[in-house]
């Protein structure tokens, strides 16, 4: 995993997975993947799939012409609600595109560390998975 600042404010997980490394063939699979994961989970509750792809080229938007296809689960570790403020960083969301060679998977930092830490676990099981 590799961490970066998006626009200088958002901390971004990051792994590239090449085709080769896993098993699964697609967004779709991988998607599935992290369903799973979430399905699982003590306190996780799946929310939605987001076609970002789809829904970015309906708006005649701009796709970097690398991506082939990409797609964000969307979930919700919300075991408390401690104020209002912490609504603002729910739910969670994990990133999958599909690029001709490989994988990427990103998502944002949890406000608790140990929630980045699982996403950042299922994201690296994939190259067992």
């Amino acid at each position: 995993m590799q961490k970066t600042i998006l626009m200088e404010k958002y901390p971004v997980n990051s792994i590239e997975l090449q085709k080769s490394e896993i098993s699964q063939q697609n967004v779709d699979e991988i998607i599935d993947y992290f369903k799973s994961k979430v399905d699982s989970h003590p306190v996780s509750t799946f929310i939605s799939i987001f076609n970002h792809f789809e829904h970015t080229k309906s708006l005649n938007g701009e796709i970097n012409e690398d991506i082939l296809d990409a797609k964000n689960i969307v979930f919700c570790f919300g075991a408390a609600l401690p104020n209002t403020k912490i609504l603002a960083a729910r739910p969670r969301s994990i990133g999958v595109a599909e690029l001709e060679d490989k994988f990427t998977i990103d998502f944002i930092d949890a406000p608790k560390e140990s929630l980045t830490e699982v996403m950042a676990t299922w994201c690296k099981e994939l190259k067992t998975a």
